[in-house]
């Protein structure tokens, strides 16, 4: 786990750099990677609205900001926040009474998304050190957890996910994109070396997987929406240097891996619970 860990970090660190020195961030293992799963995810008023460098380190596979429904006042928290680009927007939908957080566990992204902050002039957002598998805040303090292409890096799936539940306050809404896989079929030389492509990271869920594991959790109202689903065509460069272009290879992964805003919510108390405690004594 550590070692995975070890891995982001360096990754997501370099990342930064790039984007420092005014360079977009690349993925770190394909060229192809980028240019398919990154691009063209926020459009030209949202880039006009932060500062160029958090555009540069933007790594995710969808826009959660856009999709999340956010309103003014809430309380958001995004889980590997990166260079801040999903904060910063997050933190002008809530507006001056809401407030934006980002959790990052890389020096270099942090530094680079105060940074952005102070540059966008943002007096409501915080970034936070840690990881998303031990979350830095209490039970209850956030309205909206998102995230943008994280949660399939995580060696610890189920304890991402019920941390994520537990800082929820009750009816707060799970609103993450993520990459995901679509039936469990995939051979698992094909799946290893598609993860890879897909996030550099291997890591993707397969949806039931992902169903089942929030539904473990304890949310309900569970979707999962495809926002880009890859073809074989996307990903023969990859897969012809890793040697597994052949056309029956090609056929298993086509349409198998896509981007997919996940939804879901923590269940709002009931009166019975409420009246299990003091409230009704």
């Amino acid at each position: 786990m550590d070692s995975i860990k070890d891995v982001i970090q360096q990754k997501y660190g370099q990342a930064a750099i790039h984007a420092r020195a005014g360079h977009k961030a690349d993925c770190g293992c394909s060229t192809s990677c980028c240019s398919t799963i990154t691009s063209d995810l926020y459009d030209e008023s949202q880039a006009a609205a932060i500062p160029a460098e958090a555009m540069l380190a933007s790594l995710g596979c969808g826009n959660p900001t856009a999709l999340a429904e956010l309103k003014p006042g809430e309380v958001v928290l995004d889980l590997g926040s990166g260079g801040g680009i999903d904060v910063l927007l997050s933190a002008k939908r809530v507006g001056p009474t809401g407030k934006a957080y980002g959790l990052d566990m890389t020096n270099e992204m942090l530094a680079l998304a105060r940074e952005n902050q102070r540059k966008a002039g943002l007096t409501n957002v915080e970034f936070l050190k840690g990881e998303i598998e031990h979350i830095p805040l209490p039970d209850n303090s956030v309205d909206v957890i998102i995230s943008n292409c994280v949660i399939n890096l995580s060696a610890d799936k189920d304890r991402a996910i019920a941390e994520a539940f537990r800082v929820l306050k009750p009816g707060g809404r799970f609103a993450v994109s993520d990459i995901v896989v679509r039936g469990d079929s995939v051979p698992e030389s094909l799946r290893r070396s598609m993860e890879l492509w897909v996030g550099c990271i291997a890591g993707a869920l397969e949806e039931s997987d992902y169903r089942e594991k929030l539904t473990h959790a304890g949310f309900e109202s569970i979707d999962v929406e495809p926002t880009r689903v890859y073809s074989s065509d996307d990903a023969r460069q990859f897969l012809d240097e890793a040697g597994l272009s052949d056309p029956s290879a090609l056929a298993q992964v086509d349409g198998r891996f896509m981007s997919a805003f996940v939804r879901a919510q923590k269940p709002v108390a009931t009166a019975k619970s409420c009246c299990a405690s003091t409230c009704c004594a």
